[in-house]
């Protein structure tokens, strides 16, 4: 079942005010000179990735498109714009009857990008294009971060399975967005229901140590979750005594016992010691789950712990050490007039720092060595030329202010897997260095 579109109560009813107020005070500006019909182009992208990675992710794209649908200006909302004089009469009644109805292209997510790339690109006036710039770049920013920080987890736990494990750590919306974000960077399951229930994530979760403190024993407990939840259940064996757990787990649920999970201590050294207790107790089946404050250099220093799934929170959802990924909404052309058919100019901010952007409606492509190995990523506008365009990046996602092309979030992370497969294998190393692939741009 796709839940995408039943409205459920992790929603709200609009993005309308996800935005921040100099939107629309340019959107009254530009009513009143008479350019808010420009027909315009923005386009998202970073100038850089966070220190020390070597791609990024796109995800949140889902996101976006829903929220493009609900960005609606309803009674309570103009009516907050009136209260406070945020914009004028005239600006209000052009919002009382907004919808987008310009186009949207973009990587599809689950996609791999790098410094330049046109992640996403909004055309239509600029009136309707300029209202999305905070929330598109709100859901992109934040779920491109986790994304990034959970492939590279998947890749350190190099095929075992991960566990999203962090809405305890975050905004209760943010956590259902996390988790989103994180299935597609390779994550296996979710504790938080509402993303199972929202995204259709696969769920697990047994008991905390609250559980077993309930008890009047570690054996009651393990009993009374046992006889509940069956002997394929996971028994939290670090409360006390790791060693006396291991042994009373087995006790009660039988060498059938489906997991234990580990959550303090020396991971590395008590994996290997629960490990060899189980095979001795005759328990060779029982699978050992760690967690505790993990991120990626601690999976990959478990690499070689008989470890057999890991339970991150609080990195992941956090993006482990880069929140953020720093992408930009940027004006990139808008036609010379407000006439339909007038030509569209390239414009672009300049600056004496770091922050100067490239004008023009922009392609991308990812360009293949003779290996058929990703070796750049092409950034041009123009004609695309013919040796690239069976390799443009760009899809289209809204058409004439309609969604074409959702897609199940299970598409997304299989494309990503197969994104990351495609780069040089420089780009799964977890130490510090430059984007795996440079971005040479093509301009005509």
């Amino acid at each position: 079942m796709d839940t995408a579109d039943l409205g459920l109560p992790v929603d709200v009813p609009s993005t309308a005010l996800f935005t921040d107020r100099y939107e629309l005070t340019m959107l009254q500006a530009a009513l009143r000179a008479g350019t808010a019909d420009r027909r315009s182009v923005f386009e998202v992208f970073t100038r850089r990735l966070p220190e020390g990675r070597r791609y990024g992710v796109v995800a949140g794209t889902g996101r976006v498109l829903d929220a493009v649908e609900n960005f609606r200006f309803d009674g309570g909302v103009l009516d907050f714009l009136a209260q406070y004089r945020i914009v004028d009469e005239p600006t209000l009644a052009w919002l009382a009857d907004f919808r987008f109805r310009g186009d949207i292209w973009g990587y599809p997510e689950g996609e791999v990008y790098f410094p330049g790339s046109p992640v996403m690109r909004v055309e239509g006036t600029f009136a309707e294009a300029v209202l999305l710039e905070t929330v598109i770049l709100s859901i992109l920013n934040h779920d491109s971060a986790v994304a990034a920080a959970a492939s590279r987890m998947s890749v350190a736990a190099g095929g075992r399975p991960l566990i999203e494990m962090g809405a305890r750590r975050t905004h209760e919306l943010a956590a259902v967005a996390a988790a989103r974000a994180a299935y597609v960077g390779g994550f296996a399951t979710t504790s938080d229901l509402a993303a199972g229930f929202r995204y259709n994530i696969p769920t697990v979760g047994t008991s905390a140590h609250a559980f077993t403190l309930l008890h009047d024993s570690e054996r009651d407990a393990f009993t009374a979750q046992v006889d509940s939840l069956g002997s394929d259940t996971t028994l939290l064996v670090d409360t006390f005594d790791v060693a006396h757990a291991v042994r009373t787990a087995v006790e009660i649920a039988g060498q059938e016992l489906g997991a234990v999970r580990i959550d303090s201590g020396d991971l590395l050294l008590l994996a290997h010691r629960v490990r060899q207790q189980l095979d001795d107790l005759g328990a060779k089946g029982t699978k050992i789950v760690v967690t505790s404050d993990l991120d990626e250099y601690a999976i990959a220093s478990l690499a070689a712990a008989p470890v057999d799934a890991y339970g991150v929170g609080t990195r992941l959802v956090t993006g482990s050490g880069h929140p953020t990924c720093s992408m930009v909404y940027k004006l990139v052309a808008r036609a010379e007039s407000g006439a339909p058919d007038a030509p569209l100019v390239p414009v672009a901010k300049k600056s004496m720092g770091a922050k100067t952007s490239i004008g023009g409606r922009k392609w991308a492509a990812r360009r293949l060595d003779a290996d058929g190995v990703a070796e750049a990523e092409v950034v041009g506008s123009g004609p695309v030329p013919e040796a690239l365009a069976e390799r443009t990046l760009l899809v289209e996602l809204v058409r004439g202010g309609r969604v074409v092309a959702r897609e199940p979030l299970d598409a997304a992370r299989d494309r990503h897997a197969a994104a990351r497969a495609g780069l040089p294998l420089s780009a799964t190393q977890l130490s510090q260095g430059d984007p795996v692939l440079p971005t040479e741009y093509s301009q005509a």
